[in-house]
């Protein structure tokens, strides 16, 4: 199975750049599945039914997210409609709406795709991913392929997740932090592995957001709103390809490329 993931969805020009970007890439890799992580994609913060719309439509199957899942006021009735490709963290307490995890069907075979969120340093608490991760793939050991996201700020959190499920999963990628790390690798037993996958947004912003804006909260020490900064795009990715009948990852392919819109 050959499946592309993107980071972190950021703003208009995250969408935008989404829907010029992927239908290339899915036929340049010849992708059977296509995931996007989708919590920045509504002015930074959250995903609204519009947003999810624009992303689904640009060949996106399945989309993720991460701490601010719910900052729309939208969010609940978005997640709590099955009919909606989309995941929270799955380590979120099991009262909050949605799901953190999907069996998907990609022609004759199968993927199980995990929405997690880490711990540390992090603005939220949920419960323990690596046991919550346990006990999904518990329920669900007769799918050889599977993927995780992991949304987490700490490297060294993300790194213990991708030893933790060494040969268990087929591979687990960071999100969060908007910034690609160069640290991509397929484990000893198989799984493959990157701390970040990086952001789809502004090129000239601070990891999203306007440069100005983010200049005087860190100067002045003052509070600032969050502004999606515009202009041309950074689309970072990437590629995984993986044997159906073991599981184990074949490839891992770092994607990073910049999109005028």
């Amino acid at each position: 199975m050959k499946v592309l993931f993107f980071g972190d969805i950021f703003g208009r020009s995250g969408r935008e750049a989404l829907k010029l970007i992927v239908p290339k890439l899915r036929k340049d890799y010849e992708a059977d599945f296509v995931i996007a992580n989708g919590e920045n994609a509504s002015h930074g913060k959250g995903l609204t039914e519009n947003s999810l719309k624009e992303i689904l439509s640009a060949g996106v199957d399945l989309t993720t997210t991460g701490d601010h899942a719910f900052d729309q006021k939208e969010a609940t009735e978005i997640f709590s409609k099955k009919e909606n490709p989309v995941l929270r963290p799955a380590n979120f307490p099991k009262e909050v709406s949605g799901r953190g995890w999907e069996v998907c069907k990609v022609s004759t075979k199968m993927i199980l795709v995990i929405n997690l969120l880490g711990r540390t340093f992090m603005r939220c608490y949920p419960d323990d991913p690596f046991r919550i991760v346990k006990e999904i793939l518990e329920r669900n050991d007769n799918i050889k392929c599977v993927l995780i996201d992991f949304h987490a700020e700490a490297t060294a959190e993300k790194k213990a997740m991708g030893f933790y499920l060494d040969g268990q999963v087929s591979a687990v990628l960071g999100t969060h932090t908007h910034v690609q790390t160069a640290d991509e690798i397929i484990f000893p037993k198989g799984t493959a592995f990157i701390s970040d996958v990086g952001m789809v947004g502004p090129k000239n912003s601070i990891i999203g957001a306007r440069i100005d804006e983010v200049m005087k909260s860190t100067l002045m020490q003052v509070p600032f709103v969050l502004e999606p900064a515009e202009g041309s795009a950074e689309v970072n990715g990437v590629f995984i390809e993986i044997d159906d009948k073991t599981g184990s990852a074949k490839k891992i392919e770092r994607i990073r490329q910049s999109v005028e819109l």
